[in-house]
């Protein structure tokens, strides 16, 4: 079965806002579980903003309404992220946390390797600093 391109599907008219949620709080409570304080310093204190802001951004990303850009503007990813040291192990350790996440929510393999290719793009878009 051949991959359908990301900008040419709607994962969130088939998953839904509440299953990508439940992926987002799925991944954040291993976020907030994570051992590395480095790596758990880049998070807000307050899950459940950040739960919200991750939700809105992939919902809308996915396919549905904009909620993310009418309530915060324009996603602006590494403008929101420069301030945090982002190195590749983080990178790869974001990145171990969301595939579990999928897993743990049952995300369809058909949708897993778009969603994986496109969360994978935009760490690595991210990732800022060589430095271990």
């Amino acid at each position: 079965m051949s991959m359908i391109p990301l900008h040419r599907m709607n994962i969130c008219a088939v998953l839904g806002p509440d299953r990508i949620e439940a992926l987002v709080r799925a991944f954040y409570l291993r976020v907030y579980a994570d051992d590395d304080p480095q790596f758990r310093s880049m998070f807000p204190d307050d899950m459940e903003s950040a739960i919200q802001n991750l939700s809105e951004f992939l919902v809308q990303r996915f396919g549905g309404p904009p909620r993310y850009s009418e309530r915060k503007g324009a996603p602006a990813l590494r403008a929101r992220h420069a301030r945090f040291s982002i190195t590749r192990p983080m990178v790869e350790r974001w990145l171990a946390h969301m595939r579990a996440a999928m897993q743990e929510v049952h995300i369809p393999e058909d949708l897993r390797a778009p969603m994986d290719g496109f969360f994978t793009e935009t760490a690595h878009f991210l990732q800022n600093s060589e430095s271990e």
